[in-house]
């Protein structure tokens, strides 16, 4: 490798299998090795991706709080503050509420050349005092990165600044879905019939991700549809395992508790939703769903509810159907119209996939990033900003 490769620092909370940690670990894997030297660090050194990081010998820090309203939490942004300094880290890239908020003003008063932050959804899970702490913390940033157009709007209205706030979609490894799963397999180790029409759903277990109103509306399909199958595939939150129990239960009062598996958390969901019928998406809130564009790079018809920047990946009747958010009646319909017209589901499939290959590639999106990169540093070195390369952030 050589020297002067740029110090790249991600920060994220954890390395949890989230949304966000899946898309950060893609740009990891595929961020070109002979110019940036890639770490990360976290807060909690827990989640699926450590055992990867340690395999591929990929530096990674912990700085553990618990608490930002404590002495230990400024401790330790001293340290990553000195730690910064001291290896000549060129790029901190800091991602989430948590990761922005601890990393950035010490990466700022570090004097790091280039600072990111990353929002990647429309703040929900945030209180009022919090949405306004990462806004004056953001401020001291190069640059604020979001994954929808979506994003961007809300952050403009919150009254960020719109010249520092960039889109980048989130990309899909499309290598992943150029072959036909092992159907049988599948179906036998999850014990669903060979035959069975298949409906899957796959998300973080959370309860605004509309799992509720995706298995009230599965109650209402099955009527219909006596052989269809219902798959929740995804693990709860580390503080929220209660809510597994509370999903299964509502499953057994709707009458679905033998048509419906919860198969939690695994490493081959794009197999999975390959085997589907139908791939829904309820969530009540959302910037831009990784599980959305993998289902529709799998060629899978999907049905979503019409949050965050869903509407840029899904254009309603031609590669989806979107739906209101929260609307049982309205997703109930729409997977039922899907399984009753095999010709326009398999239309509504081509479609997705196509547009998705034409506008959500990871490769896209990692030379869009890397563009963005060396922008910012050449900007921070004096470099004119029509001589960078790549779009600029001003």
């Amino acid at each position: 490798m050589n020297d002067d490769r740029v110090r790249l620092l991600k920060v994220v909370p954890t390395l949890m299998c989230g949304g966000t940690e899946h898309q950060v670990m893609a740009l990891g894997r595929r961020l070109d090795p002979g110019r940036f030297a890639l770490e990360f660090a976290c807060l909690r050194r827990q989640g699926g991706f450590v055992a990867e990081l340690d395999a591929r010998g990929i530096p990674l820090r912990e700085y553990g709080i618990r608490s930002f309203l404590s002495i230990h939490a400024v401790a330790q942004q001293t340290r990553l503050a000195n730690d910064v300094r001291r290896a000549g880290t060129g790029i901190v890239h800091a991602y989430s509420f948590y990761g922005n908020v601890f990393a950035i003003p010490p990466a700022w008063l570090a004097a790091a050349p280039v600072v990111i932050a990353s929002i990647r959804d429309c703040g929900v899970y945030l209180t009022p005092s919090q949405r306004i702490v990462q806004r004056h913390v953001c401020r001291l940033a190069d640059c604020v990165l979001v994954n929808a157009e979506a994003v961007r709007s809300w952050l403009i209205s919150q009254r960020y600044d719109p010249a520092k706030v960039i889109v980048i979609r989130n990309g899909v490894d499309l290598e992943r879905f150029s072959q036909a799963p092992d159907a049988g397999r599948i179906r036998r180790e999850l014990r669903i019939p060979v035959s069975a029409p298949l409906v899957a759903v796959a998300s973080r277990l959370h309860r605004l991700k509309g799992i509720e109103q995706f298995l009230e509306a599965a109650a209402v399909v099955g009527r219909r549809f006596p052989d269809v199958w219902f798959l929740v595939i995804g693990e709860t939150s580390p503080g929220d395992r209660s809510y597994l129990d509370t999903l299964t239960a509502l499953a057994g009062r709707l009458g679905l508790r033998d048509r419906v598996v919860f198969a939690g958390l695994r490493n081959d969901v794009p197999e999975l939703l390959a085997c589907a019928a139908v791939s829904v998406m309820p969530s009540l809130n959302e910037a831009l769903s990784n599980v959305l564009l993998e289902s529709m790079a799998a060629g899978v018809p999907v049905v979503a509810t019409r949050v965050g920047g869903t509407p840029e990946a899904v254009q309603d009747g031609i590669t989806g159907l979107l739906v209101p958010p929260g609307d049982v009646g309205a997703l109930a319909r729409s997977i039922d119209r899907l399984l009753s017209d095999r010709e326009f589901s398999e239309r509504l499939g081509r479609a997705g996939r196509q547009h998705v290959r034409r506008h959500f590639s990871l490769d896209a999106m990692v030379r869009a990033t890397e563009r963005l990169y060396h922008t910012l540093l050449e900007r921070r070195r004096g470099v004119p900003v029509g001589a960078a390369r790549g779009v600029p952030c001003k």
